[in-house]
């Protein structure tokens, strides 16, 4: 298997954690894809996400596949029982739902705020930019963060009693707020709590 990625960058973190979780790592080559120089806009790399996103996925047959949560499903269903998309029919169903609103609520909001309102990657990558919609994600974002703060003070991972790929997406969303220059809010200290125990993992420590 080959990953296409970009090593720092928040979405190949999410896919490198999920190796490390699962004991892959070694099974994989990584292909580095220059972002800031712009490879992913190049036609070589559109051939395999059209969406000239990393990370991607290839496999020995030729298929690629994108998108972190695919990636994360595919690897842990590869051998051995499912650790991070759950097992049962409702498990799996709770996972993906905390995944979309730790993806949408946090780490899709922390982007578009850094993408817009801020010089992101650059005026050769940042062709398009809003800053008042960049403005509103960073508010975004801070509500997704009290939002799971909420929720953690039940329970000790995002969908429950384990660790599943919802934590992968909110830990690696709150590193790219960190580099964004959005703060955790102090009160929010069951968020600051459940960080502290997933970055002592060592699947996230490897990473």
């Amino acid at each position: 298997m080959r990953i296409y990625d970009f090593k720092g960058f928040p979405n190949p973190t999410r896919v490198r954690i999920a190796l490390a979780e699962k004991n892959l790592t070694d099974r994989v080559e990584f292909v580095s894809v220059d972002v800031p120089a712009g490879e992913h806009k190049r036609p070589e790399f559109l051939a395999k996400n059209p969406s000239g996103a990393v990370p991607v996925l290839e496999l020995e047959d030729g298929t690629t596949i994108a998108e972190c949560t695919a990636i994360t499903e595919y690897l842990d269903n590869l051998e051995g029982e499912p650790t991070l998309t759950g097992k049962s029919a409702k498990e799996r169903a709770v996972i993906h739902m905390m995944q979309r609103r730790a993806e949408a609520g946090l780490f899709d909001a922390v982007a578009t705020y850094f993408h817009h309102a801020t010089p992101g990657l650059g005026p050769h990558i940042e062709t398009y930019q809003n800053p008042e919609w960049g403005e509103k994600n960073r508010e975004r974002a801070v509500a997704g963060m009290s939002y799971l703060d909420r929720l953690l003070a039940k329970q000790p991972f995002l969908a429950g009693e384990r660790f599943s790929m919802a934590d992968i997406t909110a830990f690696v969303g709150l590193a790219y707020a960190d580099f964004a220059m959005i703060a955790v809010p102090g009160e929010l200290s069951n968020l600051r709590a459940w960080r502290v125990r997933v970055a002592d993992r060592p699947g996230v420590a490897n990473a």
